[in-house]
C-alpha cells in the first residue's frame, strides 16, 4: 500500500491522521502546485485528479480523502479516530458532513477563486465573484461551531477525531491565505491550540511549506 502524496491541507489530513495512528506508509510524491495531477499520467490512475490518493497492493488507487482515512482506520481501529460503536461512529460521521458542507469546502473554494485563482483558474471552474460569499459562509458556520463545542476539548468526543483533523488542517492552511479565525471565537480558538500542540500538526506538514510559504 502507497500514499500518493503532495503539498496541500487535503494530503496533509492524511499524513495527520497516520501519524496519529502512528502508521507510516510508502509515499510517492506528485507535484501538485506544478499541476501534475491535472495529467494524463496521474489521471489515468485517479480520473478525479485530487490529491492525496492510496494505491493498493493489487493497483487499486483509492481517491477521496475521506475515504482513505475510513479504510485505513479499517484496517487500524486503534487508536480509534472516527468511532469504535456504531453510535461513536454516526456521531463523528455527521460532524464531519456538517464541517465539510458548511465549512471546509466554502474555505478552500474562497482561496481557489480569489488569492489561489492563478493556479486553479485552468484547473477547476473558479467563480471569482463567489469567492467573498463563500468566505463569509464559511465565518458563519465557524461561529455557530463555536457555540456547539461549548465544554468540549474535542468536535465530537473527548479524544480527536477524524473530523478535528479535517477543520484544523483547512484552518491552519486557510489562516496564512486571507481567512484569519475569529479571535472572538474563544471555543474555536481553545479547540485550535489543542490540536496545534499535537505532535501530529507539527510532523504533518509538508517537508516544502516554508519554501511555498503555505501551511499543507
Amino acid at each position: 500500500m502507497k500514499l500518493i502524496d503532495s503539498f496541500g491541507p487535503n494530503p496533509r489530513v492524511v499524513r495527520m491522521f497516520l501519524a496519529e495512528k502512528g502508521l507510516t506508509l510508502p509515499s510517492e510524491e506528485v507535484n501538485l502546485l506544478g499541476g501534475e495531477n491535472r495529467q494524463d499520467g496521474y489521471l489515468s490512475r485517479n480520473p478525479g485528479g485530487q490529491l492525496p490518493a492510496l494505491e493498493l497492493d493489487n493497483g487499486t488507487v483509492i481517491a477521496e480523502t475521506a475515504v482513505i482515512c475510513e479504510y485505513i482506520e479499517e484496517l487500524h481501529p486503534t487508536p480509534v479516530l472516527i468511532g469504535s460503536t456504531a453510535a461513536e461512529r454516526a456521531e463523528a460521521r455527521m460532524w464531519q458532513r456538517r464541517v465539510e458542507l458548511n465549512i471546509t469546502e466554502h474555505m478552500y473554494n474562497g482561496f481557489r477563486f480569489a488569492e489561489g485563482y492563478e493556479l486553479f483558474k485552468n484547473r477547476v471552474h473558479c467563480i471569482p465573484v463567489a469567492a467573498a460569499d463563500l468566505k463569509a459562509t464559511a465565518q458563519e458556520w465557524l461561529a455557530k461551531l463555536d457555540g456547539l463545542i461549548a465544554g468540549r476539548d474535542f468536535i465530537a468526543g473527548k479524544s480527536p477525531r477524524f473530523v478535528d483533523i479535517t477543520l484544523y488542517c483547512c484552518m491552519d492552511f486557510a489562516k496564512g491565505v486571507g481567512q484569519g479565525i475569529n479571535p472572538d471565537l474563544k471555543n474555536i480558538n481553545a479547540w485550535f491550540q489543542r490540536m496545534d500542540a499535537r505532535p501530529s500538526a507539527a510532523s504533518s506538514l509538508h517537508p516544502a511549506w516554508e519554501q511555498i510559504k503555505m501551511r499543507g
